[in-house]
């Protein structure tokens, strides 16, 4: 129930984040934007360099969200707020967007009851590592340009304070929601093996009697397709595929449902 709570609370943040940064881009760029809070992310509109912001938030409500650009869409976009080409993205750039995130935080802590008072500062960071916090996806458009991907990180701190100042129709459902029928307690210890699923393929026996050392197989998956993270032949999550200290690894987009109904029987 918990983590149910912390996601609809963290997408409930982000829907009023999103628009509070419709509002500042259209003032910015003079032209009207919309953001939307998507399901799940688009794989296929996340190539590239990843330009990355940190919101703090202090006060009533406390703790770190990061919002990730693309390079290519923030050179885009800042071009708009600055109303000059941007040939490379820059110091003066970076701190176009930067003005429009304070502006859109600053929005929402004024005309938000929900949170209680706080207050934020944004900086521009580099070199982070996302892991533990929860990933929710937003789409960024002008009036009928294809959006781009902004992509929102909620720390562990952030989502416990979300949860307490989550609506009252959001903590009922997920309280109405929520099934233990297990107490997974008494086996959290035991070590479970889970697989990465690039793509598959049925191929007739004929077929694979045939393979041989330098035999290629194609998947049903495209390269941008997202991974499939398996537990006992379940999907339980999905991602894209990472290097970490020169290993495999899968940085979690989407997880389909709470991973704890998969014990419940």
């Amino acid at each position: 129930m918990e983590i149910q709570t912390n996601q609809r609370a963290a997408r409930v943040f982000a829907g009023g984040f999103a628009a509070s940064l419709a509002e500042s881009l259209t003032q910015a760029a003079g032209a009207p934007w919309t953001l939307e809070v998507l399901e799940g992310p688009d794989l296929s509109k996340q190539q590239g360099q990843a330009i990355h912001y940190r919101i703090t938030l202090d006060g009533e409500l406390r703790g770190s969200l990061f919002v990730e650009f693309v390079e290519l869409d923030a050179r885009e976009l800042a071009s708009k707020i600055t109303g000059a080409p941007v040939p490379a993205f820059g110091d003066q750039h970076a701190e176009a967007l930067e003005k429009a995130l304070s502006s859109a935080m600053a929005a929402m802590a004024a005309s938000s009851n929900q949170y209680g008072s706080f207050t934020c500062a944004v900086e521009r960071v580099t070199g982070l590592a996302f892991g533990g916090m929860l990933l929710v996806p937003v789409t960024a458009s002008e009036a009928e340009q294809p959006g781009m991907p902004v992509t929102l990180y909620f720390d562990g701190q952030l989502l416990s304070e979300l949860a307490v100042h989550a609506p009252v129709e959001v903590a009922a459902e997920d309280q109405k929601s929520s099934v233990d029928p297990l107490n997974l307690g008494l086996v959290m210890d035991v070590e479970l093996s889970v697989s990465l699923r690039f793509g598959q393929r049925q191929l007739p026996l004929h077929e694979v009697l045939e393979l041989g050392s330098g035999s290629v197989i194609e998947l049903d998956r495209q390269v941008d397709d997202p991974v499939e993270l398996l537990l006992d032949g379940k999907v339980i999550a999905r991602g894209e595929a990472v290097i970490v200290d020169g290993n495999y690894g899968l940085r979690v987009t989407e997880i389909p449902q709470p991973i704890a109904s998969h014990f419940v029987r």
